[in-house]
């Protein structure tokens, strides 16, 4: 049964839930069930959004979604998923990128991250464990939810203050 998702409001900087890493989850739970729904459903509702995770919607459990389908800096693909409990099992060809954040509206910041990794997590609904290994801009987009779910924000990790930048605004 698939649920429809609810679009939440997206919680900004300097929420605590933000900064607390998340619990791991029972991904059969039918909570968590809806969390994946709505979270997929706020992704999709938010301009330019590709992945979101719970603590961004005030919820302090480690799940997440993303999909990196129609960017424009994607090479590869996997399309729209969700996974529960996920870690980094596999890193390399690290390399600084520009990322920006919807719980952090004006700022972007220039961040060394893994180009290509393997992750591991577990589908909800099902609990089924899954092993992806992916690159380029979906790979970047995978470590900034898992960051999300560790209690870290992307401005975590940037260089210093010539690192972070002011987001512009296309029109």
């Amino acid at each position: 049964m698939k649920l429809a998702g609810v679009v939440r409001p997206v919680g900004t900087a300097p929420d605590v839930v933000l900064s607390r890493p998340g619990a791991p989850v029972d991904p059969a739970e039918p909570a968590i069930v809806a969390l994946a729904a709505d979270l997929l459903a706020t992704m999709r509702a938010a301009p330019g959004c590709v992945g979101l995770a719970a603590p961004q919607l005030g919820v302090g459990v480690r799940v997440f979604v993303v999909d990196v389908t129609g960017h424009p800096r994607a090479t590869t693909v996997h399309g729209a998923f969700v996974l529960c409990n996920a870690e980094v099992a596999e890193a390399s060809r690290w390399r600084v990128g520009r990322e920006g954040c919807t719980s952090v509206p004006d700022l972007t910041g220039d961040v060394k991250r893994a180009g290509r990794v393997t992750v591991t997590g577990q589908l909800p609904g099902s609990g089924e464990p899954v092993t992806m290994t992916t690159d380029g801009f979906e790979a970047r987009a995978l470590q900034h939810e898992i960051d999300h779910c560790a209690g870290r924000l992307f401005l975590d990790r940037v260089a210093g203050a010539h690192a972070v930048h002011p987001r512009k605004v296309y029109r």
